[in-house]
């Protein structure tokens, strides 16, 4: 059996999951907003009510996660508003990685690399936009100037577009060969124990293998 190393810790991992299956439903139940033509799918207005109750669940499922983690919540934020070197060589040395498959092109990775960065970036920070805008428009709908409500309603439909696609290719590269989905990658390391192979961690972030490797740990 092949040596493994724990990438994410259990907390972790069910926050993870249950944020995302929150995401999910906001989405198809956003997107039937949105979409003009999916409109009668929205008769009796079953889809808000829904839409509301997973917005609850993805609002309370971080806030409990940082009440029981927060030195993990903090080293995650800090991550993901703070760049450098590692990050740039990531972005130049991605195009040959991701489409000519070239695994040697990639520079040895800390924790997160770049593209995962920008993803918890956007987690973040649309997430706020989200929770802002949509609880104006749930609360407020009645005491808001119409001004504002259209305003909440602009920036709610960006972080929608914005979320929605980044969500996609974040999917997406998680099933890139290279990436070793399925066996001792990423889905390995949001699943069961939630390790990655030694190999990977070395090969995919090596920086981060090393500090683990020396007993600190990340999470």
């Amino acid at each position: 059996m092949a040596q493994e190393v724990e990438r994410y810790r259990k907390p972790t991992r069910v926050l993870h999951w249950v944020h995302l299956c929150a995401f999910v439903v906001l989405f198809l139940t956003g997107l039937i907003l949105f979409v003009p033509g999916l409109a009668a799918l929205a008769e009796d207005s079953w889809t808000r009510v829904i839409h509301r109750v997973a917005a609850v669940v993805f609002i309370i499922a971080p806030l409990v996660y940082m009440s029981m983690n927060w030195q993990a919540t903090w080293r995650g934020i800090k991550e993901a508003f703070i760049w450098g070197a590692d990050d740039i060589a990531w972005l130049f040395a991605a195009p040959r990685y991701y489409m000519l498959c070239d695994e040697k092109a990639m520079p040895p990775q800390p924790h997160i690399n770049a593209g995962q960065k920008l993803w918890w970036f956007i987690a973040l920070v649309f997430g706020a936009v989200f929770v802002i805008t949509g609880l104006i428009m749930w609360f407020f709908k009645e005491l808001a100037p119409a001004a504002l409500l259209q305003w909440m309603v602009f920036f709610h439909d960006v972080a929608f577009i914005v979320s929605g696609a980044m969500l996609f290719v974040h999917v997406y590269l998680s099933f890139h060969p290279l990436m070793r989905p399925l066996k001792s990658g990423p889905w390995n390391s949001m699943i069961g124990r939630g390790t990655v192979s030694v190999e990977y961690a070395k090969s995919h972030h090596g920086k981060w293998y090393d500090e683990v490797s020396k007993g600190k740990k990340e999470a």
